[in-house]
């Protein structure tokens, strides 16, 4: 998977099927991680590429009525994250249950051209204000491209720093 960034400022993320590359090249780094271990939200990869359900991602999907969608007769509906389970000082909340307490769960929205069920953006709002949009159109499925568009080379001059994550422990280590 490649996907090119404008805005807010020019890079690249790559996946060449081991590793994940993200290149920044006016911070003249790049940075690599497993590609197992490339699962952040803030970009719906597994999603895109298809080796991902919704089901596995959100424990609750509902329309967000408080939400407006970019485009006229779009639908934006919205995704409470499986295992986002974090104190809120409601006890008897359920998990899967969407509300007040999503100030301290990332919260996924979805918006969808009901004409075509295509997804014309993802946001995921997260703990602290933080909030990831990506935006789509134009959807082409199995466009040919090269290779070569796949592979990722760093030019000369640009840091690499390693992006691995560190091991989960498991209870007694």
């Amino acid at each position: 998977m490649r996907w090119e960034y404008e805005r807010p400022e020019r890079d690249l993320f790559l996946v060449d099927g081991k590793t994940a590359w993200f290149y920044v090249p006016a911070d003249h780094t790049v940075t690599r991680v497993p590609a197992k271990q490339s699962d952040d939200l803030r970009t719906p990869l597994a999603l895109l590429a298809g080796q991902m359900k919704i089901s596995r991602i959100c424990s609750r999907v509902e329309p967000a009525a408080d939400e407006r969608p970019l485009r006229g007769g779009n639908v934006v509906l919205r995704c409470k994250v499986r295992g986002e389970k974090k104190s809120t000082g409601m006890a008897d909340q359920p998990e899967n249950t969407l509300g007040a307490a999503d100030a301290d769960n990332d919260v996924v929205f979805f918006e969808i051209a009901p004409d075509t069920g295509e997804l014309a953006r993802l946001v995921v709002r997260q703990p602290g204000g933080v909030e990831v949009e990506f935006r789509f159109e134009d959807w082409r499925f199995d466009p040919p491209i090269p290779e070569t568009m796949f592979r990722f080379d760093p030019p000369a001059g640009v840091a690499i720093v390693n992006g691995e994550l560190p091991e989960r422990k498991t209870q007694g280590n």
